[in-house]
């Protein structure tokens, strides 16, 4: 029996209802995807969602070589829904020796390994411990099509939870 003004938390032993979602970025802008994606992991999307104990779903996302950032378009032969804001974005990274600091451009990551675009802007948004870094593994991108995730029956992203698509034109 559940007393009045007691908050029920959800406890890591108790969590083992998790789902798989597949989704597919052709055509999304990062940010506003990543944000969704971020919430399934979390697990905020369900009711019994807990800050401390990981409660969220796997997401496998699809197609993540075709996401787009949000700016005025430029051609490309190489990168599809180019940028402005693509082209001006940096990643950096470091390599633990002095002066290693290395910097890559939106655009060389797409070229090179465009799953980085989605992971980056996803693990940035979880929490900074060990926690996220948890949640994060329960993420799987792949640059086309298909996936290896067929035996655990995916289900499509939650519609109130995908990003609204916009039509440019």
């Amino acid at each position: 029996m559940l007393a009045i003004g007691k908050t029920w938390m959800a406890k890591k032993e108790e969590v083992n209802d998790r789902e798989w979602f597949v989704i597919d970025a052709d055509n999304q802008v990062v940010g506003r995807l990543a944000t969704q994606i971020a919430t399934v992991l979390m697990g905020k999307h369900k009711p019994g969602y807990t800050p401390h104990v990981d409660t969220g779903d796997f997401v496998i996302v699809l197609n993540c070589g075709r996401v787009r950032f949000s700016g005025n378009p430029m051609q490309h032969k190489d990168v599809p829904y180019l940028t402005t804001k693509m082209a001006k974005k940096e990643y950096a990274r470091y390599t633990g020796f002095p002066g290693g600091r290395r910097v890559r451009t939106a655009v060389e990551t797409a070229q090179t390994r465009p799953e980085l675009l989605i992971q980056e802007a996803v693990r940035r948004m979880l929490p900074k411990n060990k926690l996220g870094r948890h949640m994060l593994k329960k993420l799987r991108v792949f640059t086309g099509t298909v996936h290896p995730h067929q035996s655990n029956q995916p289900k499509a992203f939650p519609a109130h939870l995908a990003p609204a698509q916009k039509v440019q034109g």
